[in-house]
């Protein structure tokens, strides 16, 4: 019994051995199998690189890959001097931590503590002023974190960023941006355009959004480079290796023909005129109607590019992109299509007043008219029933076929975007007779000065031309845009016969254009008035809802320049429009004829010619003109010279004075000893009204050295 039981016990002991030996090993198994799977998997994506879908390969090295994109600098626009209009750079932005829990580690302030003496600091570096800046400082929302200076506070460059830094302020900052700089201010704005800054969510451009800019936005972008480096988790480079860099290419550099002088004076007259009257437009362009260079032109409104004052008014550029009936100075193609077409006789006598074509009664603007008179009276007192004699005396085919020949509404090609090509009303016997007068007629103003222009190249018009060449400074290469002759329509002799017609404008006692005589000169004018096409038919009416023009060559007997000017719808007309527009035509003309053009005072033989001063700092210029014995004259605050006159490569005369225009506050420099020519420099440079008394040298001015010209729109200087 006792060895049963111990047989039993120990075959117990014996199975319950196996059985663990058997668990054991079934484990044994399925752990082997399991390594065996992980090896098999390790080695499966050790050698394929993927996991599921997952390219292992790439991930990695997206992880620890790091690219940073290297933005290309914007080409530039230049004047036909070579002075920038436009250029690209970094530019700052600046801002003041106001959160009194932004402190250091080591419990420090790095908040603005001391508010009145970083707005007294601030003031010296941009156009603010210590009180403005201190309610900045201040602002209603108590919880602000941080505040910014608006327009002020942007565009601050390296230099002003780093003289600021120096002075230690705590709680003020800055970022930086890409930015334009338009270091002439208002200068042609809407025809050289704006940049942008635009995102497509990676990188931030800058972006042409009208004129030039726009136009050629493509070879002014350049290509951005790329920087590639290896990192570890904390950012720092990994040993061992090196970074991959494309460097980026700079834009492409734009060359145009405005010439600086000249617009800076455009742009004056332009602002006293607008200031003035008010019209609800203006536009104005210069050429050498021998080669179709355009050498200034402007409108109104327009805007500051580097503030954006004003761009909500004037998006569109009058110049191309606006059609308006040309009124009677179209009567010089007129005149020059029947003179053409041997239908013009002009000791011919006619009824003026009235005339009644298809039920139409056309009128002169003397409605009584000058009883008979001959043909050659009706250009210089701008009748209309004489102009409507002409066409009907040619016919309307020829006068067609001429106006196809002045490429009246078609568009001129110029280099810019949205040129319209405007239209003509040409069904009725009576359309095709008012348009002999410029009426059932839209024009740009691109178009009529290029068609003008005929009459001072000797009947070969030229096509308006903006843009020399196109320079790309990486390779070296230069695109050249040259001269292009558009047609011929009429012959010299046609020529000859129409600007002795427009001197009669100018020259007779019954001319239209006396207000543009200017002593001395050789001046040939027609003027215009049309009505303006109201949105409900037919014309508004009043005596100033009219679009007034000029258009005029000089020196007639053989033209280098085309002066045309348009305004519409002054609202303070308190003098005729003819003698408004001589307010802009007049100087102009006298400063392109060289009558009015900045000249040296001093005896001195010696003459120089003026290096490019913009972009240096103003201590190290005044040293460098010092020595070649030029005086200096500064405006602003800034350190850093933005503006210059004379011009670039200018011939000036020992002991001649340069005057500079810096970046910072725009402030009034003391002018005592100045000539009313460097006065004139002051005016150009600062875009204000100044108004001499007396005659001699400055010894009084009503504006204090050092005040602030943000605000101030005239300047009187006593010289005696």
């Amino acid at each position: 019994m006792k060895s049963s039981f111990k047989n039993k016990k120990h075959y117990i002991i014996k199975r319950s051995r196996r059985d663990r030996r058997i668990v054991g090993g079934f484990f044994w198994i399925i752990i082997a199998l399991f390594f065996m799977i992980c090896i098999g998997r390790f080695v499966y994506i050790a050698v394929g690189g993927h996991v599921g879908q997952v390219n292992l390969t790439q991930r990695t090295q997206t992880k620890y890959r790091h690219e940073t994109i290297l933005p290309a600098q914007r080409g530039g626009i230049y004047a036909n001097d070579g002075s920038k209009i436009a250029y690209s750079d970094k530019s700052y932005q600046i801002y003041a931590v106001l959160n009194h829990e932004y402190v250091s580690s080591q419990n420090k302030p790095l908040y603005v503590t001391d508010k009145v003496k970083t707005a007294r600091i601030l003031s010296r570096y941009i156009s603010l002023s210590p009180a403005q800046i201190l309610k900045i400082l201040n602002p209603t929302n108590k919880k602000a974190f941080q505040v910014e200076f608006g327009s002020a506070g942007r565009n601050i460059t390296l230099k002003v960023k780093k003289e600021i830094e120096a002075q230690h302020l705590t709680g003020i900052y800055f970022y930086s941006t890409q930015a334009r700089s338009y270091p002439n201010g208002t200068f042609a704005s809407n025809t050289i355009g704006l940049a942008q800054l635009s995102s497509d969510g990676k990188r931030h451009t800058l972006t042409g959004t009208m004129g030039l800019e726009q136009y050629f936005d493509q070879q002014l972008q350049g290509k951005s480079g790329l920087e590639v480096r290896s990192i570890d988790p904390q950012g720092y480079t990994l040993p061992s290796t090196h970074p991959q860099v494309k460097l980026p290419q700079q834009g492409n550099n734009i060359y145009t023909t405005l010439d600086p002088n000249y617009q800076y004076y455009l742009e004056q007259l332009m602002n006293q005129v607008s200031s003035r009257y008010q019209p609800q437009a203006m536009q104005a362009i210069i050429t050498n109607p021998k080669t179709g260079n355009i050498l200034a032109l402007t409108q109104r409104p327009t805007f500051n590019p580097n503030d954006k004052v004003g761009l909500d008014k004037s998006w569109s550029d009058l110049n191309v992109q606006n059609s308006f009936e040309p009124g009677s100075v179209m009567k010089i193609m007129t005149l020059a299509a029947a003179i053409d077409s041997h239908n013009y006789n002009p000791q011919k006598y006619y009824r003026s007043g009235s005339v009644t074509v298809d039920d139409r009664q056309v009128r002169d603007w003397n409605t009584s008219g000058w009883g008979y008179i001959p043909l050659s009276q009706a250009f210089p007192r701008s009748s209309n029933v004489g102009m409507v004699y002409l066409e009907q005396t040619m016919g309307a085919d020829t006068w067609l076929r001429y106006l196809k020949k002045f490429r009246i509404t078609q568009p001129t090609g110029i280099l810019l975007p949205g040129e319209v090509s405007g239209n003509l009303n040409f069904q009725h016997r009576s359309d095709q007779a008012i348009t002999s007068f410029g009426q059932s007629i839209a024009v740009t103003g691109m178009q009529m000065v290029q068609a003008i222009g005929a009459f001072g190249n000797q009947g070969m018009m030229m096509q308006p031309r903006l843009v020399t060449k196109i320079v790309n400074p990486n390779t070296g290469k230069i695109r050249k845009f040259p001269v292009h002759e558009v047609d011929r329509p009429v012959k010299k002799s046609t020529v000859k016969a129409v600007i002795q017609a427009m001197r009669d404008v100018v020259q007779k006692d019954y001319g239209t254009g006396g207000a543009y005589k200017i002593e001395g000169q050789d001046i040939a004018v027609k003027t215009g008035t049309a009505q303006i096409a109201s949105k409900v038919g037919g014309y508004l009416t009043g005596n100033n809802n009219y679009t007034y023009s000029v258009a005029g060559l000089a020196p007639a007997k053989d033209p280098q320049y085309l002066v045309y000017i348009t305004m519409a719808r002054p609202q303070k007309m308190t003098k005729a429009p003819e003698k408004i527009l001589a307010e802009v035509f007049n100087p102009m003309m006298q400063r392109l004829l060289g009558t009015g053009t900045i000249k040296d005072e001093t005896s001195s033989k010696q003459t120089l010619q003026m290096a490019d001063v913009t972009g240096q700092s103003y201590k190290s210029v005044q040293d460098q003109l010092a020595h070649q014995g030029l005086n200096v004259g500064v405006i602003g605050t800034g350190q850093t010279i933005v503006q210059q006159l004379p011009t670039t490569k200018s011939k000036v005369i020992a002991g001649q004075r340069v005057v500079v225009l810096t970046n910072g506050v725009m402030t009034m420099p003391d002018v005592k000893g100045w000539s009313r020519n460097d006065l004139l420099k002051l005016a150009y440079l600062t875009g204000k009204k100044v108004e001499f008394v007396g005659h001699g040298y400055a010894v009084r001015q009503s504006i204090a050295a050092g005040a602030v010209l943000n605000s101030v729109k005239k300047i009187q200087i006593k010289l005696e």
